[in-house]
């Protein structure tokens, strides 16, 4: 008699069954899961690096866009505003350690003194204005006084920093710092206007449009890698399962002997047991 030659199933005609077809559109399930979080994470990290679509270079009425004693926002970050009101006598300053400002060149400018006045708005608020720079420590010029109609871009505060008050030196226009050299102050804006002309005897600050983001999210594309791995993990779980069911089918294959024996060994040995019972 010959022995008959069993053949293995091979991996598709395996992955063809009922169980894996169901357990492949769960991994694809959860693939596309992750996927769409996938896309997800990208766009957040793509987000930053969107053009600045505000038009920026229009003027408009600083209230349009702004509110004393509220945070500035990103709409008016940046932007050309026209403002008028009153200099307030007596509270000019000069802030050291200045640069002209970035023309758009790249260059960030001349070193120079900036001058820093105190407006108080037709609705009572102060607002802090740099009219201009001058040479390093040629003082305050004779500037203009009474009301004023004034257009600059609107620019966020700077951080305090150590400076040596005593000296007159002060090296950053921080709003919240000002109030304190002010001598009235009611409500006050968070930002300072960078006059777009400055006054006779001092020259105008450069203040270019501000620029577009242009850095990505790297927590966020991490995220997006992340998720694409998870996914094509759940694929490769899938053909691990399968391809260890076709190695199990394929050892039991080239051993068909191997699962048959066993059964007579526990028949006999029961035989033995029971004729030694006897």
């Amino acid at each position: 008699m010959s022995d008959a030659v069993v053949s293995a199933p091979g991996f598709w005609r395996i992955a063809r069954r009922p169980r894996w077809i169901a357990a492949l559109l769960l991994a694809l399930g959860i693939a596309g899961g992750f996927a769409a979080l996938g896309q997800w994470q990208l766009e957040r990290s793509l987000e930053s690096t969107a053009e600045d679509t505000r038009d920026t270079e229009t003027p408009v009425p600083l209230t349009s866009v702004a509110e004393p004693q509220q945070v500035m926002t990103t709409e008016a970050s940046g932007r050309l505003v026209t403002v008028s009101g009153t200099w307030a006598e007596g509270d000019d300053l000069v802030v050291t350690g200045r640069l002209s400002g970035d023309d758009g060149s790249g260059t960030r400018g001349e070193p120079g003194d900036w001058i820093i006045r105190h407006l108080v708005t037709d609705s009572g608020a102060s607002l802090a204005v740099a009219v201009g720079y001058g040479e390093v420590g040629a003082g305050i010029p004779n500037l203009p006084s009474g009301e004023a109609e004034l257009t600059g871009r609107y620019v966020p505060s700077e951080s305090p920093q150590v400076s040596d008050f005593e000296a007159g030196e002060r090296t950053a226009i921080a709003v919240a710092e000002l109030i304190n050299l002010w001598a009235s102050v009611d409500t006050v804006y968070s930002g300072y206007l960078v006059l777009d002309e400055a006054p006779p005897g001092l020259s105008t600050i450069a203040a270019p449009p501000p620029e577009a983001p242009t850095e990505l999210n790297l927590l966020n594309l991490f995220y997006a890698i992340e998720w694409v791995i998870f996914g094509g993990f759940a694929i490769y779980l899938w053909w691990r399962l399968v391809k260890d069911e076709q190695e199990k089918e394929q050892a039991r294959a080239a051993d068909p002997e191997g699962a048959g024996p066993e059964p007579a060994r526990s028949a006999g040995r029961e035989a033995a047991q029971t004729a030694a019972l006897d």
